[in-house]
């Protein structure tokens, strides 16, 4: 005979006992802020007054009436093309070297990944200070030492994004170093035996052997990098925050993350931060299933 619903449940009970902590968590710091920041996202909402319906303006003006929004979509796309290629072809190289019979390949390693276990906040403050202006900064100083003039590198329009991917793809290295190698430690090395005995050179191994076997690494690392790249917050808040804003001057660094924040938590704008952190959430969705799809043809067995 089958088991109704209510003997199940009874036997289930202990089980279900032990699940129950983590799915109310779940619920009530993850699925019920979901639920009512959509809620907020169709209301004028400052935080502490009752909230007000306003149905789709919050999206119609973040669309068509702000032009900051497509500021920091500007911005955020060119971090993420200015980092992501650069930082995965550096990790690739930096993973290849260490994975060779070297002496002290085991510090070196390690060396590289003290950046990724290291707090984003401590890693941008002394970034902060490394790119301060005038001849107070280590780069600079080392720019007049030989000969050149200094940069103002977080007070420029024109240096201060840069300065902040320069800083994400250090930061990143050690990372996606270790996935790499990871899976190039997987590669039997009776396939580049067999490549040598063919006539093969260490180019036509790497093209035809090493990156073709690493698909399933290269494709999460650059599904992950494209997330995090979206995401990025902590370093532009701790290199940009100024009395007056965020996103340094002229909104020259201001990402989509933190420009969400000066909206909620600045100037408390909650509907339209929530309306914003939903478009957010769409751009990454959709832009990560486009990612995945197209790393996955380019890169073929």
């Amino acid at each position: 005979m089958k088991k109704s619903v209510v003997q199940h449940l009874r036997e289930q009970s202990t089980s279900y006992l032990f699940v129950a902590p983590a799915v109310i968590l779940f619920v009530v710091f993850i699925v019920g802020p979901l639920i009512a920041s959509l809620y907020w996202s169709f209301t004028e909402f400052n935080g502490i007054q009752p909230s007000k319906w306003i149905g789709l303006a919050n999206y119609k003006n973040i669309f068509f009436h702000d032009p900051r929004f497509w500021k920091a979509i500007g911005n955020t796309a060119l971090y993420t093309v200015g980092v992501i290629p650069p930082g995965i072809a550096l990790s690739l190289l930096l993973a290849i070297a260490v994975d060779q019979k070297i002496k002290f390949r085991n510090f070196f390693r390690t060396i590289f990944f003290i950046p990724t276990v290291t707090s984003v906040i401590a890693l941008s403050v002394i970034w902060k200070w490394l790119f301060a202006g005038e001849k107070y900064g280590l780069i600079n100083y080392l720019l007049l030492s030989l000969g050149f003039k200094p940069i103002d590198w977080l007070m420029s329009p024109t240096w201060t994004l840069p300065a902040i991917m320069i800083m994400s793809i250090w930061a990143g290295l050690g990372y996606n170093m270790i996935l790499f190698l990871a899976g190039l430690q997987t590669i039997p090395a009776t396939v580049y035996e067999a490549a040598e005995i063919d006539g093969a050179n260490t180019f036509d191994k790497f093209w035809r052997i090493t990156l073709p076997l690493l698909k399933p690494t290269l494709v999460f690392v650059t599904v992950m990098a494209f997330i995090g790249s979206f995401q990025v917050f902590e370093r532009i808040y701790i290199m940009t925050e100024t009395e007056f804003g965020i996103g340094g001057v002229l909104d020259c660094a201001l990402t989509l993350v933190a420009y969400l924040y000066d909206m909620g938590f600045r100037k408390f704008q909650m509907g339209y931060a929530s309306a914003l952190g939903y478009i957010v959430f769409l751009i990454i969705f959709v832009s990560t299933i486009i990612n995945i799809r197209f790393v996955k043809s380019k890169v073929e067995y």
